[in-house]
């Protein structure tokens, strides 16, 4: 494996703004490639689809490209990859389309580790057709989601069952294959909201057992376009049609309006990004693509347990959660200060970083919000040991 930082860094012009960017859970900076690929796309002569003309044609062809790199991304079928702007609008689609047939009585279980975007849609959906939402929840100390609590929380009457692969808050990767084992008991519908960890786990949706996946190219460096993908792309020909065309057929049946097609030329630039950050990956891009991120993996593994290990030892601060497995992304508070003040003050040195006392989610089972919120950082492709220590330092003049 050959995961060169120093390369990785070169291939962001945005770097060369003097910050330290450890705002990646907001989503991460654009590579050259991405925006060349967006700018090239809107020179160039692009019509909608269904035309005899190479406009039109090109169009169609941009889609298609689209669909693959992330079926690339996730090892499923282009087939059943839904495109749109972000997680959010996607994923409330789809809950309007699983929850058309709900009846009062029925089940849908989420979790206080997700999202809103992965929660709000399904509690929205379940309170109009009268059905019982149950939630797994969150092991204060650790900050992980107990996998056993599913087997009591899924029953006979559960529809959906809505659960994140990786919290961009605390950083925790639950369980997946247990929580979808005791999902698939009583035959729920297993959506996994993958957009915290696309950028830095290697996602097989077959191996996952998901029904769905969403992912949001922002998230790893790409522009704001987002994705569904069905492990069973037969699947979407049985949902109601969000299309405004009644023949629409396949992923197009949830997909609403023209597509932004630079946006998505965009897409596939990034995806290709994702597939050479290990500049020693062969294969096809699917190939290239394990072998990437599973290098970027151990990398930023290594930064992230020093950045953790730092911060602990420093008495004024508290760091959020131990999850056994997790991405690159932690919260901490500080003593006698809140969030806000914290950022601040590290904004004032060069850092970027999030104040957070969302009164929603993993916080709120937390109760960060009684002291001032938690700081929120993540690490991304472009990090170096250099800028952990900077934050480190930063982090250290907060003493009180």
């Amino acid at each position: 494996m050959a995961f060169d930082v120093a390369r990785v860094r070169g291939l962001f012009p945005a770097l060369g703004d003097g910050w330290v960017h450890l705002d990646s859970p907001a989503g991460m900076q654009v590579p050259e490639q991405v925006a060349t690929a967006v700018s090239t796309a809107l020179r160039a002569p692009v019509s909608g689809p269904g035309g005899v003309f190479p406009a039109s044609q090109r169009a169609e062809a941009i889609v298609a490209a689209a669909r693959r790199a992330v079926a690339d991304l996730v090892g499923g079928d282009p087939a059943g990859v839904v495109l749109g702007p972000n997680p959010a609008v996607l994923l409330a689609r789809l809950a309007e389309a699983l929850g058309e047939r709900w009846l009062i009585g029925d089940e849908v279980v989420l979790s206080r580790l997700d999202d809103q975007a992965n929660t709000a849609p399904w509690l929205r959906v379940a309170q109009r057709a009268g059905a019982t939402v149950r939630w797994a929840e969150v092991d204060i100390e650790t900050c992980e989601l107990p996998a056993w609590q599913y087997g009591e929380l899924v029953s006979p009457r559960t529809r959906v069952v809505a659960v994140t692969a990786a919290s961009g808050a605390v950083g925790t990767r639950p369980d997946l294959p247990k929580i979808v084992a005791a999902a698939r008991e009583h035959g729920a519908t297993v959506v996994v909201d993958a957009t915290s960890s696309a950028p830095f786990v290697p996602l097989d949706i077959t191996e996952l057992g998901a029904d769905v996946l969403v992912v949001s190219a922002s998230a790893w460096g790409g522009p704001a376009v987002a994705a569904l993908a069905f492990a069973d792309p037969a699947v979407l020909d049985r949902l109601p049609a969000t299309n405004l065309d009644p023949r629409a057929q396949g992923p197009e049946r949830l997909e609403l309006g023209q597509h932004a097609h630079p946006l998505l030329a965009g897409l596939v630039a990034s995806v290709d990004y994702l597939a050479e950050l290990d500049d020693a990956a062969t294969g096809s891009r699917r190939a290239r693509l394990t072998t990437s991120l599973g290098s970027a993996k151990s990398y930023q593994a290594g930064l992230l347990s020093r950045l953790v290990a730092e911060l602990r030892s420093l008495r004024h601060v508290m760091v959020l959660g131990d999850a056994m497995r997790r991405i690159p992304a932690l919260a901490f508070t500080t003593a006698d200060r809140r969030a806000a003040d914290a950022v601040a003050e590290l904004a004032r040195l060069g850092i970027c970083a999030f104040a957070d006392d969302t009164p929603t989610g993993v916080f709120a089972a937390l109760g960060v919000g009684e002291v001032g919120g938690a700081v929120r950082v993540g690490l991304a492709h472009y990090t170096n040991a250099v800028e952990v220590d900077q934050l480190v330092e930063a982090v250290k003049a907060l003493k009180p």
